[in-house]
């Protein structure tokens, strides 16, 4: 007997669900709330998530079900309090064994069964806000990191409008693998980094600043027009620049290994 005849006989035996075996044979799982690609990590190394924008809490809370129903863990990013509430009673009813966390100011949420295994790589990634606005959009890619198994370190508050305090936190930047350094207005905190630092370095442009070039488009047109060596992410894109540092990450910690 193949795979296929195993799983079928997993599903007839009630040891394995519907969703699960689904999600073994196409790679996702389908819901009322659209399909969930539970073979996401396996197939590009960077976890699958619920993004909650455009959704309903009920579409969310569904979707994060299936979520946990087939990977044993679910991420929710961009949630309200709402949402937030949807989401953790529909979990109490579909893992009451699992442990949610939820971080209402970076709006993100995970929940993982017991079963779950995080990955845990020798590598490490600095999250450095260039000042307290910053936090939303770094706390995003401190979790995606964390959840990839890499080691994260947060380092707030060091913007350019004060140097001192960029120059005293070099040491420790120097110390990670990779930085990812989030910045609004100018966007001139990764720049004036990376020409102090041997750190690949992911600029995460975020939406302060007002007037002309407010909401992060001069953060973004500045960091892609950087005289020193740094990759850019979209405006506010926490997730995209956390996944990327955990990719850089775990081919640190091959490298190691």
């Amino acid at each position: 007997m193949g795979p296929m005849r195993d799983i079928l006989d997993s599903v007839a035996a009630g040891d394995l669900s519907p969703a699960e075996a689904e999600a073994a044979l196409a790679g996702y799982a389908t819901s009322g709330a659209g399909r969930f690609d539970a073979a996401r990590e396996d197939r590009a190394g960077v976890p699958e998530a619920v993004l909650a924008d455009g959704k309903t809490p009920e579409e969310v809370a569904e979707l994060a079900a299936t979520a946990i129903e087939t990977t044993d863990r679910a991420i929710v990013t961009r949630l309200d309090t709402s949402t937030a509430t949807a989401v953790r009673e529909r979990l109490d009813e579909a893992a009451p064994d699992a442990t949610v966390r939820w971080d209402d100011r970076s709006n993100w949420l995970v929940a993982t069964t017991p079963a779950f295994e995080r990955p845990s790589l020798d590598a490490s990634v600095g999250i450095v806000t260039a000042g307290t606005s910053d936090a939303v959009p770094a706390g995003e890619a401190a979790l995606i990191a964390e959840e990839m198994g890499a080691t994260v370190t947060r380092i707030d508050d060091v913007g350019v409008a004060s140097l001192a305090r960029t120059i005293d936190a070099v040491d420790g930047l120097r110390e990670q693998d990779v930085l990812i350094i989030a910045a609004g207005r100018e966007g001139a905190l990764p720049t004036v980094v990376a020409g102090l630092v041997d750190v690949p370095i992911i600029g995460l442009p975020v939406s302060t600043g007002y007037g002309h070039g407010g909401e992060g488009e001069a953060a973004l047109s500045g960091l892609l027009q950087s005289c020193t060596a740094l990759s850019v992410v979209n405006i506010d894109a926490g997730f995209t620049a956390g996944t990327q540092a955990g990719l850089i990450a775990r081919q640190i910690d091959d490298a190691r290994s």
